[in-house]
């Protein structure tokens, strides 16, 4: 591919659902949760292959990026909207520093384990190849309501999967290479529906995206992000923050093109998004506790317990208990993904 290929890497969230670990400012990217390094450093390590790699993220967290990565460069967006306008403004960065170049964009804080670089390389010459908008999917393991998921099209190139799907044509099964065109995306459908899209071969939409900067901005230009993309065109991205509201990509672009694809991955993938998450990628003792820190349990089954300090449980089961600095957390492992929530009460409080 006789273009530069440029790594994109998003560090300006916050990681709400690992609360206490993950607080404003110090959110989840930052750190390593039983690894050697950060999630971000982890990151930005695996988007060597690229000829440039830019970390965009919030201007009060830039220094700890640099701190952390010091090899990529740092983009710094005005104010933290969601990943829509995220994106429009590293995509017009880029485009004036780096004419003609191919963009692969990706979260600062997943666990991925195989060969990234191979999936991302493909993914970046089916954006030069096709002029669309390019996702990578991963093939479920599990139905989780938790993720968004792709629906797999017409079949471009590889050999194809038979469909499950029996209202999919033959060309609409997910592919073990090659690439699809993208029928539809649906973000965290109920349980009963997620296990139907993992038996009818749909994908995960893992986040992770390739496409030229003119073939982005194209499209947001006439989405609800185009106040940005205009206000960029005039130098001006402080007018052009204010004039959208927070969205994401998923639903301000690629729900509303008609020129996405999906490229399947050739790795493992976890987001971390949520305290039950560490069941999967930790092991756990005999009793089915997993512990990331200094832990004492005794009479305890089927726990998550992490902390920076100590922790010790006696008699209970399937808690998630998260002990960081001043904060502690106690939940029902089953109601993970209700942290949110608390976050929620405590910004409203002016406590996070």
């Amino acid at each position: 591919m006789d273009r530069p290929l440029v790594a994109v890497v998003l560090a300006g969230g916050t990681g709400t659902r690992l609360y206490p670990a993950s607080r404003r400012h110090r959110p989840k990217q930052f750190q390593s949760f039983g690894h050697e390094q950060s999630l971000l450093a982890d990151t930005v390590d695996r988007a060597g292959f690229a000829d440039e790699v830019y970390v965009l993220t919030r201007p009060e967290l830039a220094e700890s990026v640099r701190e952390h990565a010091p090899q990529a460069a740092v983009l710094t967006e005005p104010t933290p909207k969601d990943t829509g306008p995220a994106l429009v403004y590293a995509a017009h960065r880029i485009r004036d520093q780096l004419s003609g170049a191919v963009m692969i964009t990706m979260p600062s804080d997943h666990r991925i384990d195989g060969d990234f670089a191979s999936t991302a390389r493909t993914a970046a010459e089916v954006a030069v190849d096709t002029g669309g908008l390019v996702t990578v999917g991963v093939e479920p393991t599990r139905p989780a309501p938790g993720y968004g998921y792709v629906e797999p099209g017409e079949r471009l190139d590889g050999d194809c999967r038979e469909p499950s799907n029996p209202s999919s044509d033959a060309d609409g099964a997910a592919s073990s290479d090659g690439y699809h065109t993208v029928a539809s995306f649906t973000e965290k459908p109920d349980s009963e529906t997620a296990a139907t899209y993992v038996d009818w071969g749909y994908y995960w939409n893992a986040g992770i995206f390739a496409w030229t900067p003119n073939a982005f901005l194209g499209e947001a230009r006439t989405s609800s992000l185009g106040p940005l993309v205009e206000a960029m065109d005039d130098a001006d991205p402080n007018r052009g923050f204010a004039a959208v509201d927070p969205v994401s990509v998923d639903y301000a672009v690629l729900e509303r093109t008609d020129k996405a694809y999906v490229v399947p991955a050739s790795f493992e993938w976890d987001d971390l998004g949520s305290w039950d998450a560490v069941e999967r990628l930790f092991e756990a003792d005999d009793s089915g506790n997993v512990v990331l820190g200094d832990g004492l349990l005794t009479d305890a089954a089927e726990n998550v317990v992490a902390t920076d300090g100590h922790v010790s449980l006696v008699g209970v089961s399937e808690l998630v208990v998260a002990s960081y600095g001043d904060r502690t957390l106690v939940i029902p492992k089953a109601r993970a993904q209700e942290v949110r929530d608390v976050v929620d009460q405590l910004r409203e409080d002016g406590r996070y």
